[in-house]
């Protein structure tokens, strides 16, 4: 068993909330500009005063429709300043925070309003609302829905008249470190969401730790568009760490809106899992090779040579050649890349799933140095993170300050801090299970813990396969490189108990069209029609070559299926984080595997 105990930097005291912070900047720096939300085409300022302010209006509202210190709200929609306005609001109203995926579907919205008692709901659209219609007769306790397309804001403000700032301030005052801020449902990958009981202490103390170490990132001259789901604890730990550190945040919710929106909103840093910097990768490479082969091939030059730069960071000595066509790749090739993001980002945080050292390196060499990170709802969400101080490319980071870690005899990573949550919401019994008798919190994830201090990811416990020959094979390594090549989308290992291993794959939907054209062949073929074509099926034998170079001869791909059709949450194999939901690929497509081992 090996164990790491880092000592706190910020210690939350009993008396404070994550409102406080707000409260405190509104008087010592009010007209900084905290956020700016859209209005038609253009960026409006919201000093840290004026959105004090709105968020004791909403509160005053808050309270008039009778929402007391210590019932749950309900939180539907994209990401946007609403959101934001609406969470802090809840909070000021000594209410509790219940994020709902705007994705969600009528049993998921049903669930988790009727489970935690939830006595309003502020939803987005008309389709949000009617969703929660469907859901009123299995939840006694809500009595109202405020819709934001509706002018929630507005109704909330003007209905709040009665009730005076003194009050709200009472409410707020009232709440402590330790009184839940926020009831978040896990999206899991099998069974019904659980809600995760998370504290004032635990946000707070989590993000408060976190942002010393990435003070390039969270500082009063920095910037961030949100655009991932702030039902998320990802992004909403970013959102409370821009506003500790009095950062200008913005919000988008439409993600094919995402590259105007960098352009004119120019963010210093950004926040996104894998996926999007795969996508951002990709489809770089894919338009290269669209304007011509010679095109493709200096891009690829170029991603060697920043993979090559970047290992020379790590390394203490560039040589002089990589430094010369770094310098001409610069202004031939990543300039570009950096201007597709806004033209002033240098620095990125990812979490949700591992990045991959080629990724990563590819994009400190491009001039965006990628802090990745790691952690789960249950624990606020950071537990470690590479950061400005202590970085190494392949790992998840250090933990956090603060954090007690250890691995245990069979590899599950276990912690205990001030930011991992209560327990869960009316489940005595995964509470039980989820924590050990010296009050470690079981995280579900198989670890390594370097000499260094920097914790590895190799796997989820629950998804070890174990062939018919009793090896166990981790998937992650496997997925995450056969994921990397242009035209995977999905990469799913398969083989439990059978003779070998196999892997579903899906084609990536936007960059099928481009790969299609580019070898002389109709753009618009649906990819049901390619799953036996033998040009697609080499590309993905050669992302599958390229996997197995990690692993054991035991333990590599033998044998790959062609899906017909990507994962997608509409149809249920993905979570709203992005994670494939492995119990619903294995049903649904059981045909398709079988088929695999008795051929």
């Amino acid at each position: 068993m090996r164990e790491l105990t880092v000592p706190p930097l910020v210690t939350v005291a009993d008396e404070e909330n994550l409102t406080d912070v707000v409260w405190r900047h509104a008087e010592e720096y009010p007209d900084t500009v905290q956020f700016s939300r859209r209005r038609d085409t253009e960026w409006e300022s919201v000093t840290i005063r004026q959105f004090r302010d709105e968020v004791v209006a909403v509160a005053r509202g808050l309270v008039a429709a009778g929402v007391g210190a210590g019932d749950r709200v309900g939180l539907m929609s994209k990401t946007r300043y609403e959101w934001t306005l609406f969470d802090y609001a809840i909070w000021a109203a000594g209410a509790i925070t219940v994020p709902i995926y705007e994705t969600s579907s009528a049993d998921q919205v049903a669930w988790i309003l009727a489970d935690s008692g939830a006595v309003g709901v502020v939803v987005e659209t008309a389709e949000h609302a009617a969703l929660v219609s469907t859901a009123r007769d299995e939840s006694p306790a809500l009595k109202h829905v405020w819709t934001i397309d509706e002018d929630a804001v507005g109704t909330l403000v003007a209905g709040g008249g009665s009730v005076s700032p003194e009050t709200v301030e009472e409410r707020r005052s009232s709440r402590g470190a330790d009184d839940m801020a926020t009831l978040i449902y896990t999206s899991g990958t099998t069974g019904r969401p659980k809600g995760c009981q998370l504290t004032h202490r635990n946000l707070y103390s989590d993000i408060a730790n976190a942002v010393p170490g990435l003070l390039p990132l969270f500082n009063e001259r920095s910037s961030t568009l949100l655009f991932l789901p702030l039902a998320h604890a990802f992004a909403r730990i970013v959102q409370l760490g821009a506003v500790q550190a009095r950062a200008r945040m913005g919000h988008t919710g439409d993600v094919k809106n995402l590259l105007p929106d960098l352009a004119s909103f120019r963010p210093t840093f950004l926040l996104s899992v894998p996926r999007v910097f795969e996508k951002v990768y990709n489809g770089a490479k894919q338009k290269a090779y669209a304007e011509g082969d010679a095109k493709g091939r200096i891009f690829e030059r170029a991603e060697r040579v920043a993979i090559a730069y970047s290992k020379g960071l790590d390394a203490g000595r560039i040589g002089a050649g990589v430094r010369l066509q770094h310098a001409i790749f610069d202004k031939l090739v990543y300039a570009k890349l950096r201007a597709a993001m806004g033209g002033q980002c240098r620095y990125a945080i990812s979490g949700g799933a591992p990045l991959g050292e080629r990724l990563a390196h590819f994009f400190r060499g491009v001039g965006i140095t990628v802090f990745e990170g790691y952690g789960l709802t249950e624990t606020s969400p950071v537990i470690s993170v590479n950061d400005q101080d202590h970085g190494k490319i392949g790992t998840v980071g250090r933990p956090i300050p603060g954090s007690s870690v250890r691995i245990a005899d069979d590899g599950e990573l276990c912690v205990k801090a001030d930011y991992v949550f209560t327990g869960y919401w009316n489940n005595e019994k995964a509470t039980a299970e989820a924590f050990d008798d010296e009050g470690y919190f079981h995280t579900g994830d198989l670890a390594e813990l370097d000499d260094d201090g920097f914790l590895t990811i190799t796997g989820r416990k629950k998804e070890i396969i174990v062939t018919a020959g009793g090896k166990n094979v981790a998937p992650a390594t496997l997925e995450d490189r056969v994921r990397s090549h242009p035209l995977v989308s999905q990469c799913m290992v398969v083989g439990d108990r059978q003779p070998f291993i196999a892997a579903l794959v899906t084609l990536d939907p936007e960059a099928l069209p481009d790969w299609l054209r580019n070898h002389g062949r109709k753009p618009n073929t649906d990819a049901a029609a390619l799953i036996d074509d033998e040009e697609i099926r080499a590309e993905i034998q050669s992302a599958v070559d390229e996997a197995n170079k990690a692993v054991s001869r035991a333990e590599s791909i033998k044998v790959f299926r062609v899906l017909p059709r990507d994962f997608s949450e509409e149809t249920g194999e993905m979570t709203p984080s992005l994670k494939v939901k492995r119990g619903v690929v294995l049903k649904q497509y059981a045909a398709e595997i079988d088929a695999i081992y008795t051929r």
